[in-house]
């Protein structure tokens, strides 16, 4: 047995803009436990409910992370539509699961290109980031905003989207598509990708249900689970499936992330095709009174959402399980075992989101 050392990970990370913190026992060059730290950077955006009104907070939550704020906001929202015991427009729950499908893309697409980065395939990272920046503009041209968005509302949403815009966006996912498809054999068919991703990191079906690992991290690893075959929104009336992979190895969460792309356009057809007219949005009075949760499917995996009040201006309780923090015990058990130079590509497999983890 070699010597064994303690060293620290983090906060800086190669390839995330994120303080990352893991104290790693390591043996010559193998990872013999990793062990992470979360709280580096805990900003407290639960306790803020102690001193903003509910409708406010819907803001603060929103920006609980960027990249899937407007998911964030609708499972806020979405809690106390719950409390309220309200309806929703049919074509609110559409216009809904088109901007959750945005926040799928951009995220995705985000992570293709961090990964491509952590190859040193530059120019690839380039790519990835142009036909993610399609998304962005889609969501600016729809809400107003390129990140947070702000169109949730207790009882429906505040904007719609014109037949124009309709126009708009299926002839620019028909051009995101044709662009993926030309550079997805770099990332399922390069030798140097499949070096660095095919056996690597291996998570079983056992293993991945044991952590109560969730999202693409736990479907790669053979586990069918999507909170959106729930049906909220209007996921109900969608054809689809969830984007499984049996092999639970880096190379497999890639794939996993990379057709969801491609299953997001196709759920954004359907939503277009299916959407009925009328109102976006019923108006709601008084404050919220009782206790609530919500489970919804983010980019990165399922996120709980809680809130209990009292019909007060102020919530009495809100609490939020991301789903990074899911899956820290599964990227704990995939790096025991590992290289110490493939410490940074694990890390970026399970797409960890530390700005969520540190609400």
């Amino acid at each position: 047995m070699g010597k064994r050392s303690v060293i620290p990970y983090g906060p800086q990370h190669p390839v995330l803009p994120e303080p990352v913190h893991l104290d790693l026992v390591i043996e010559d060059e193998k990872v013999v436990e990793a062990i992470p730290n979360i709280g580096f950077v805990h900003r407290g955006l639960e306790s803020l409910t102690e001193k903003k009104d509910w409708e406010t907070m819907q803001y603060v939550i929103e920006r609980t992370c960027g990249i899937c704020s407007f998911m964030h906001g609708m499972g806020y929202i979405t809690t106390l539509e719950k409390i309220f015991d309200c309806e929703v427009p049919d074509r609110a729950k559409y216009l809904r699961t088109v901007w959750c499908e945005f926040s799928r893309i951009h995220s995705h697409l985000l992570w293709l290109g961090l990964l491509a980065d952590a190859f040193g395939f530059e120019s690839l990272f380039y790519q990835c980031w142009q036909i993610r920046e399609k998304i962005l503009d889609m969501v600016e041209m729809t809400t107003g905003g390129r990140l947070i968005s702000s169109v949730n509302k207790v009882g429906g949403v505040l904007k719609d989207i014109t037949p124009e815009m309709e126009k708009v966006i299926l002839s620019t996912i028909d051009t995101m598509e044709k662009q993926l498809l030309e550079i997805k054999d770099t990332f399922f068919e390069d030798y140097s990708v499949q070096a660095r991703t095919k056996g690597v990191g291996v998570l079983s079906k056992e293993d991945a249900y044991e952590l109560g690992c969730c999202g693409p991290f736990m479907r790669a690893s053979g586990i069918a689970t999507d909170m959106r075959k729930m049906g909220y929104c209007a996921y109900g009336d969608i054809d689809f499936e969830p984007i499984v992979s049996n092999d639970g190895d880096h190379f497999a969460r890639c794939y996993v992330r990379m057709m969801e792309v491609f299953q997001s356009f196709d759920i954004i057809r359907q939503a277009f095709s299916k959407m009925p007219g009328g109102e976006i949005v019923l108006p709601v009075k008084g404050n919220p009174n009782g206790e609530a949760f919500v489970r919804l499917e983010q980019p990165r995996g399922e996120a709980v959402y809680y809130i209990k009040t009292s019909g007060k201006k102020n919530l009495d309780r809100f609490r939020l399980r991301t789903p990074t923090f899911a899956n820290l015990p599964g990227l704990a058990h995939i790096l025991k075992g590992c290289e110490l130079s493939d410490v940074g590509l694990a890390i970026l497999t399970i797409d960890p989101c530390i700005s969520c983890t540190e609400r």
